[in-house]
């Protein structure tokens, strides 16, 4: 089927992204509420939230700062837990490769686990509008910037106490993200169980645990691929 590009797909990629914006509410309050705390003033969080654009290494970086800030170490935490997007972008290569100019460096710049499971089920489907995954991350991005400027403005009036239940908004927003892309039992019990196997193995022997999402996310593709090629040895 042809790629298109055309404003009715960013339109409806903007709408499927928008009941997602109630669940990052939560996750952008506490990357906020955490930036605040750490001594950013609310332009520094909006510039760290606007350019960066990724949730779960911000939470990374933050929660390690101190003084002096660990330039270094908050740098490697936040290239680690991202190359998982070096995995998402080959999945999106039909989308990416039909766009040009500033359309496809954008698209590029702002890959985010939500707009891409949203792409991936779309492409699944059938349906191949590549601004489709621009309209998603859009909509998303600026739910980010807003929410996490929120939580700098209440951190500044609340200060939340460890094990606040809004500090779960992170991790309950990358489960649920697992929801659109199961593909069935048949097809990804083996590489998802490895994954989340190897990761938790590894963890307590990394000297950062970011590096556990990228052992694991290798080691399950691994797995699938080695199913996959058994199957196709057997039916041929």
């Amino acid at each position: 089927m042809t790629v298109v590009a055309t404003g009715e797909g960013f339109r409806r990629g903007f709408r499927a992204a928008m009941p997602l914006n109630l669940g990052l509410v939560p996750f952008g309050l506490v990357v906020g509420v955490l930036a605040e705390a750490k001594g950013l003033s609310l332009v520094e969080t909006v510039l760290m939230s606007g350019l960066v654009f990724a949730g779960t290494a911000q939470i990374l970086a933050l929660e390690s700062w101190q003084e002096a800030a660990p330039v270094l170490s908050a740098t490697l935490a936040a290239i680690a837990v991202n190359l998982r997007f070096s995995l998402m972008g080959p999945s999106l290569a039909p989308w990416l490769d039909a766009l040009s100019g500033w359309r496809r460096w954008i698209s590029v710049a702002v890959i985010v686990d939500h707009a891409w499971a949203l792409s991936l089920a779309e492409i699944r489907a059938g349906r191949q509008d590549a601004l489709f995954f621009l309209g998603a991350a859009s909509a998303l991005w600026g739910a980010w910037v807003v929410t996490t400027a929120a939580g700098h403005l209440m951190g500044a009036v609340v200060a939340l106490p460890p094990g606040h239940p809004l500090f779960f908004a992170a991790p309950a927003c990358l489960i649920a993200l697992l929801v659109p892309v199961w593909r069935g039992a048949g097809t990804d019990v083996l590489p998802w169980s490895v994954a989340a196997a190897v990761a938790l193995l590894a963890t307590p022997m990394l000297p950062n645990p970011a590096l556990a999402v990228v052992i694991g996310a290798v080691a399950g593709a691994a797995a699938g691929a080695w199913r996959d090629t058994r199957r196709r040895g057997a039916g041929g």
